[in-house]
């Protein structure tokens, strides 16, 4: 390497994301639903953890032990900071991918995880990386690997070239602008470029609009997501290429609303689709049915297939639970070219028999539901869209009462760490900070955002009085110089915010609250 960071951006933090297909609890019913048997993950690891927040949460709310890196000590020290609060034992380090991937100490592992950053590091990171999943991943281990790609990315691919050459001028180097302002000149400067109405954007008139979205994101996401010097997107067929040597082969999709054909492509794509028999080239033309430009992929090394009596018994006895409010679920969604409405016959009735907030069996959700007309088939797909959509979670395979009491412990311990920082502000603001606290139940992360932490936090003070919490909250808004925002409007008197605060804690206690204490979150 050239230098420590090797081209990748460190003055700006990564965001404090969660990621739920790193979750080893979602590779049963995934695996299941495309004739596959999960194994067991005892040992996992993930590589450039950023922030570290997914891993800190799959860590503590299970009994999976984990190991990873990432090369900024800044984030390192946070995802370091969080598993000393959960006691989860995670080996979590600041270190190279050189350094990291090559130590002879490490475990072989069930499960390896990249979020991203194969398209942001290097050729030689990635030949790196390569060498360690060969080397470490077990046999019938599985790979989760995130990464840009064609075809969606194709137009897009000139843009974000230009803007990273302007950020690279000599004139800002030699001026030393941090990287935030670099970025915010590149997209002024390209903004000033799209008014003279150059030929590029005249056939692709959808990129203005895009320039549009990247001026009104974070610039800690942007800088991670386009502005580092090494930045690829490959075909799938690419990576193929890349992981067969290795005895990988493609298991299914890591995001669940990939599952189901039907809510993504029309009856014409579908057909065409499904009539190409080599699998490989299957994937790639779904890829440009969707115009797809992030893939979320499962690999296994050596995957056990299920015959159709197995499938359907393993599909039966996976376990949901709902994430949302019932009345909060939309029945309408946006798939990746229109909008499209659920079926109220039967996701009502689904909805409803998850609105107890219990974990159900697939096989008794149909049951339960088997005086409305509803089968098994309809149950699943209902599942797979709703953990799709973020509203339901699969859960982890049932453990011994000893390691489900542990795993609940040590999420308890991380929660109260993170709503103590949520008081403190310890959380920066452009991002949002962290949205998810954690649950046992689920084996990861739940959303919960800033102002139901600081309720949850109040909650911890005044028990579970709601109309003591509102003072609590006001306290630590008003100390970090903040004040809420109604109808998007800035809500200026103290009066103003502590109604506001009123309203919204007695929502959270009668709606929210219910839901995460059944999560076990708060």
């Amino acid at each position: 390497m050239n230098n420590w960071n090797d081209g990748y951006v460190f003055d700006i933090a990564y965001t404090y994301g969660y990621y739920p297909g790193l979750n080893p609890a979602r590779l049963p019913l995934a695996f299941a639903f495309h004739g596959l048997q999960a194994p067991a993950v005892h040992t996992a690891c993930e590589l450039g953890f950023g922030q570290g927040l997914s891993t800190n949460f799959h860590a503590a709310a299970s009994g999976t032990r984990w190991w990873g890196n990432d090369f900024n000590p800044m984030q390192a020290g946070f995802a370091q900071e969080l598993a000393a609060a959960s006691g989860s034992g995670a080996q979590l380090e600041d270190s190279s991918f050189s350094r990291f991937c090559r130590r002879d100490d490490l475990p072989d592992f069930d499960f390896i995880a990249l979020h991203g950053v194969w398209s942001w590091v290097s050729q030689e990171n990635r030949d790196i990386i390569f060498d360690f999943i060969d080397r470490k991943l077990k046999p019938g281990g599985v790979l989760y690997i995130s990464y840009n790609t064609q075809p969606g990315w194709s137009a897009f691919m000139p843009l974000r070239d230009l803007l990273v050459q302007h950020t690279q001028q000599a004139g800002n180097e030699e001026r030393g602008l941090p990287t935030e302002a670099r970025i915010d000149a590149a997209l002024e400067f390209a903004a000033r470029m799209f008014e003279a109405d150059p030929v590029y954007a005249q056939a692709n008139p959808f990129m203005r609009d895009r320039l549009k979205i990247l001026q009104q994101q974070g610039r800690g996401y942007l800088a991670h997501e386009y502005f580092n010097r090494d930045w690829h997107a490959e075909s799938f067929a690419d990576m193929h290429r890349r992981l067969s040597p290795a005895g990988l082969n493609f298991a299914c999709p890591a995001n669940y609303a990939d599952h189901l054909d039907m809510a993504n492509l029309t009856p014409a794509q579908r057909q065409f689709t499904h009539g190409v028999t080599d699998p490989v080239m299957q994937q790639s033309v779904r890829d440009f049915m969707v115009n797809q430009q992030f893939r979320r992929d499962y690999w296994v090394r050596g995957g056990q297939p299920l015959d159709d009596r197995q499938r359907v018994q393993s599909l039966a006895l996976q376990s949901i639970v709902l994430l949302t409010e019932p009345d909060k679920v939309p029945l309408t969604i946006q798939n990746v070219a229109s909008e499209i409405t659920l079926n109220r016959l039967i996701y009502e009735p689904i909805l409803q028999a998850l609105s107890d907030y219990r974990p159900h069996t697939l096989v008794d959700l149909a049951a339960s539901l088997a005086h409305r007309n509803l089968n098994l088939s309809q149950v699943l797909d209902s599942a797979v869209m709703l953990i799709g959509t973020g509203h339901a979670a699969p859960l982890p395979a049932e453990a011994d009462q000893a390691a489900r009491a542990q795993a609940a412990s040590r999420s308890q311990l991380l929660n109260r760490h993170l709503l103590r920082k949520a008081g403190e502000s310890a959380q920066p603001a452009d991002d949002g900070g962290v949205g998810h606290l954690c649950s046992p139940v689920t084996g990861g992360g739940v959303r919960v955002d800033r102002i139901e932490q600081l309720f949850l936090l109040a909650r911890q003070e005044c028990g579970d009085e709601a109309e003591a919490w509102p003072a609590v909250v006001w306290r630590h808004i008003s100390a970090q110089g903040k004040k809420l925002v109604r109808d998007g409007v800035r809500l200026e008197g103290e009066q103003e915010n502590l109604a506001e605060l009123a309203t919204q804690a007695q929502l959270f206690a009668r709606t929210r609250l219910p839901l995460l204490r059944a999560l076990q979150v708060a």
